[in-house]
């Protein structure tokens, strides 16, 4: 099957067009454990100099970070994560879960990030009305967008 020139509009694919692009999601990682230095950002991470100036970029256009001059000469600028950025955090951390439980299959963790009540953080998604933990099959999507069903484009 040929793949169609209009996918289903979605919130998931536009949130990955802004911060799916590789190293995105490690640069907020990075601001949000307090590195927000651009060469603390390339050591961390690893990125080559010009993809990461193009990432930085794009994500203070986008809001999810800030640009602050930290240095007159050289200029030097810090970045840190605006309300929107800070917002991903979580996602990060359900991330960092994820590959914590499915990739370090030895339980050779590179990091541990403990809550402000003194326990290591382990996320779960929950729903904001009832509180119960959010499972595959507990879960009913309703399509929104004119002319399209859960399986796809309504029959024209």
């Amino acid at each position: 099957m040929a793949a169609t020139k209009d996918p289903r509009p979605c919130s998931i694919a536009d949130t990955l067009a802004l911060v799916g692009e590789k190293y995105s999601l490690l640069v907020l990682r990075e601001v949000c454990l307090g590195n927000g230095r651009f060469d603390q950002l390339v050591r961390n991470i690893g990125a080559p100099r010009d993809i990461l100036a193009a990432r930085l970029k794009r994500l203070v256009e986008a809001g999810i970070l800030t640009k602050r001059l930290y240095s007159e000469r050289p200029q030097r600028f810090e970045y840190r994560a605006t309300p929107a950025g800070l917002e991903l955090e979580p996602v990060l951390m359900t991330l960092k879960e994820w590959g914590d439980r499915h990739l370090r299959k030895d339980g050779d963790r590179p990091m541990v990030v403990e809550h402000i009540c003194g326990n290591e953080l382990v996320p779960v998604v929950t729903c904001s009305a009832c509180g119960e933990a959010v499972r595959h099959e507990d879960l009913t999507a309703h399509p929104q967008a004119p002319g399209w069903t859960v399986s796809g484009p309504a029959a024209a």
